[in-house]
């Protein structure tokens, strides 16, 4: 009896879920997911060693110095994945340029009524859940698209105050064309406080889109988690036709 009833819940779980037409869609290239990878690594080894630099450990040896030189590792370390973390953001603004239709920098901006229309709609199906509505999109929505604008711009602003802050202890010149940036905020204390609190938003940030893209992929079943390994998304043929003659 028991095999009898999971056999007929798998033909119908077969026969519910998957009589769809799905297509493939190249939605995220090469550059972009290099670029998001990159973006992972940088975020997590900067969070452990900033925060590691504003509360250092308590750590003594009676080891020989050189050997225990384990706070200049850290912030050798913060200092280099910094500069990745910069010019690998560069990169990304520049390929908001040039790269294919769902990279480029007027999805991410909402200046049109359809993008704002687009954003009430996933308000109300995705956080409120006030309405259930099949979404179109085959990139990011407009919501999620305005929310990394904004995450790109407190990586404008995290990078200028590390980088100001950085000024004062280097010799290099790079650091040095941002050593206005202290003096401007104030000082040294609210400049570290506003590098300090964007820390703890790009944690929060990670956890909220973690949740996301795993809620999306098990809600859709398009591919969202795997398009950012291999670039591809899986498309109803229907919803596809809609979005190009949208467009």
């Amino acid at each position: 009896m028991f095999i009898k009833f999971k056999l007929f819940n798998m033909k119908k779980y077969k026969h519910t879920s998957r009589n769809i037409n799905l297509k493939e869609v190249y939605v995220w290239q090469l550059p972009v997911r290099f670029y998001h990878w990159v973006n992972v690594l940088c975020i997590i080894v900067l969070a452990i060693t900033g925060y590691l630099i504003g509360n250092p450990l308590a750590i003594q040896s009676s080891a020989e110095a050189s050997f225990s030189f384990w706070f200049g590792t850290v912030r050798f370390l913060h200092f280099s994945f910094a500069f990745l973390f910069f010019f690998n953001f560069v990169f990304r603004l520049y390929w908001g340029f040039v790269g294919n239709k769902y990279s480029r920098w007027y999805n991410y901006i909402p200046i049109t009524k359809k993008q704002w229309q687009n954003i009430g709609t996933v308000l109300k199906v995705d956080i409120f859940q006030s309405i259930h509505k099949r979404m179109v999109d085959i990139g990011h929505n407009s919501l999620a698209a305005f929310t990394y604008f904004i995450t790109f711009l407190a990586f404008v602003l995290q990078s200028l105050t590390g980088f100001g802050m950085y000024a004062a202890m280097s010799d290099s010149w790079f650091p040095k064309l941002f050593s206005w940036i202290v003096p401007v905020l104030g000082g040294d204390l609210l400049t570290r406080t506003v590098h300090h609190i964007l820390m703890w938003v790009f944690i929060l940030f990670g956890v909220i889109h973690i949740y996301l893209v795993f809620y999306h992929d098990y809600i859709e079943r398009r591919g969202v988690t795997s398009s950012m390994i291999g670039g591809w998304k899986f498309i109803a043929e229907k919803t596809l036709q809609e979005v190009e003659n949208e467009e």
